[in-house]
């Protein structure tokens, strides 16, 4: 008979095994659970996954259940290093892997796409040629820019010209409504600010001035899908815009996250303006701090350049003298060569870390092309 707290030992030397010490999915550190199936450690996150796959995965906790030796064994001859070799030999350099803050659709079609499509195997690789077979069209419920109705529109991504469109009706016999250059062109995931579990914000540049589109598709397959090919068409246009650029210089810039959002309220360049509630997102890769009236929309109200304090840029704790209309009482100011900016926020947790992500994109060097961006903002005003 197993002797439970032996075999417990075991798999938590097991999991504190490099490779194993990580989750095999997300890299979350720690992992409590695993897979007796696949012979991989993974976090509790993306253990609820792998019990919705029970053809493909089963799951134990290694602190709480029980677990028969033969099963022991099976963990102690495998582990994520070995798993990885069969399930991610060819995954394509521009597929996103998910982090452990990620979304879930992100997390589930991953492991979906290692464990029960085998996308990355040697044999099923094929399955990869949707990404980049240089022309992805489908339906995707876009958010309307006055009425906030989600209707189905036809999207086209072409490699070709490197294009994304989108057409109000299916006939294309009228013409696209928009036509988006991959260029400046960024996909995050949003499910909460959407509204909806495979929510995705696309935000591009449009005579200089950053747009948003929202969209969803019912299915987490095809979104994942849509946002792996639009990655898969940035990082070909990247490739051809700095052929002399390694592939890990050019991953970071092919989608990202942004750095901070949230709502701060904001006066006006006298700073006796009435405050304003805005919502602000903070693109640290383009050193932009971006506003707009609400969370959902489709044009920014304004944008602020962060350089460097060499070139005169800093941020510091601020309070509200003098200014008129304000709720909220901890304040911020962003001083630039042509301003001095005053935000305030509604509590004294969000001021701290609206600081610490200012002063982070402040205290890191400028590339050549941020100083095109600054000067381009800065011939707006």
């Amino acid at each position: 008979m197993a002797n439970r707290e032996r075999n417990k030992k075991i798999l938590l030397e097991l999991a504190k095994q490099p490779d194993n010490n990580r989750c095999a999915d997300c890299g979350a550190p720690d992992p409590d659970w695993a897979s007796y199936k696949l012979g991989v450690f993974v976090c509790l996150k993306c253990s609820g996954t792998h019990r919705n796959l029970p053809t493909v995965s089963r799951i134990k906790s290694i602190r709480l259940d029980f677990w028969d030796d033969e099963l022991v064994e099976f963990m102690k001859a495998n582990g994520n290093a070995s798993a990885r070799e069969i399930y991610e030999k060819d995954v394509p350099a521009f597929y996103y892997r998910p982090q452990p803050g990620d979304c879930e659709v992100l997390r589930e079609q991953w492991i979906r796409a290692k464990y029960e499509r085998l996308e990355f195997t040697t044999e099923k690789n094929v399955l990869q040629k949707t990404y980049s077979s240089g022309l992805h069209e489908g339906l995707l419920w876009k958010k309307g820019k006055d009425n906030g109705h989600f209707q189905k529109r036809k999207f086209v991504l072409s490699l070709e010209d490197f294009t994304l469109k989108y057409f109000n009706k299916e006939d294309e016999s009228k013409g696209p409504k928009a036509v988006i250059s991959i260029r400046d062109l960024n996909a995050t995931f949003q499910p909460q600010m959407i509204g909806h579990a495979h929510g995705l914000q696309i935000t591009f540049l449009k005579e200089g001035y950053t747009r948003n589109l929202f969209v969803y598709h019912e299915s987490g397959q095809e979104i994942v899908t849509w946002f792996n090919t639009i990655r898969a068409t940035r990082f070909a246009y990247l490739k051809t815009a700095y052929p002399s650029a390694s592939d890990n210089e050019l991953l970071p810039q092919i989608t990202r996250s942004y750095l901070k959002e949230g709502f701060m309220e904001k006066t006006g360049p006298s700073h006796r303006e009435p405050f304003k509630r805005r919502w602000f997102i903070l693109d640290a890769l383009d050193r932009k701090l971006l506003y707009f009236k609400t969370q959902l929309d489709a044009e920014e109200l304004g944008v602020v350049f962060l350089g460097t304090e060499k070139q005169g840029y800093s941020v510091s704790e601020s309070s509200a003298v003098g200014a008129r209309g304000n709720k909220w009482k901890y304040g911020l100011a962003v001083d630039t060569p042509d301003r001095k900016f005053l935000f305030m926020c509604e509590q004294e947790r969000e001021q701290r870390e609206w600081l610490e992500a200012l002063r982070k994109v402040i205290s890191t060097p400028m590339q050549p092309h941020h100083y095109i961006t600054e000067a381009t903002i800065r011939r707006r005003r």
